[in-house]
């Protein structure tokens, strides 16, 4: 098995242009996707295995709105909107700038391929995009996180 179809641990990566950034993590997790989407879309839950977290208040479903705290910006509470919600396969949420995006794929050892993908960015970007905070450390955290908590409930 290769690493780069089949990541034991995550390694996150961005690609930075000019307009937009993208920051990208992906990990294999000894859990059956049923396992990890529970985690992920119980907002009451979430920072109680999530590190990355400081708050999630809101409900995660189709068409709902989120408010989130994260320990890159603790003092900033970012509005989200639900964007997708595809049980056991994609869910993402965003706001006019960016959408995090995750999606779950089973993998051959009965697990799932777990990948995180965020891209921010729009025509005024290239002005504030020094201020933005890297998220590799955080995306490959949030991922060890999920890791740990989707393979201790199953």
């Amino acid at each position: 098995m290769s690493e780069t179809h089949s990541p034991a641990s995550s390694q996150a990566t961005t690609i930075k242009k000019t307009f937009s950034r993208q920051t990208t993590v992906a990990i294999n997790i000894a859990a059956p996707p049923q396992t990890i989407w529970k985690l992920l879309t119980d907002a009451d839950r979430f920072k109680s295995w999530n590190s990355t977290i400081v708050d999630l208040t809101g409900k995660i479903a189709p068409g709902e709105k989120i408010q989130l705290r994260s320990t890159l910006a603790p003092e900033r509470t970012f509005k989200l909107k639900v964007k997708e919600f595809e049980p056991h396969k994609r869910l993402s949420w965003g706001d006019a700038m960016g959408t995090r995006a995750y999606t779950l794929t089973p993998n051959s050892e009965g697990g799932t391929l777990f990948t995180m993908s965020e891209k921010i960015g729009g025509p005024i970007f290239p002005l504030f995009a020094r201020m933005i905070p890297s998220f590799d450390e955080a995306f490959n955290q949030f991922a060890g996180d999920l890791k740990s908590a989707a393979e201790e409930n199953d």
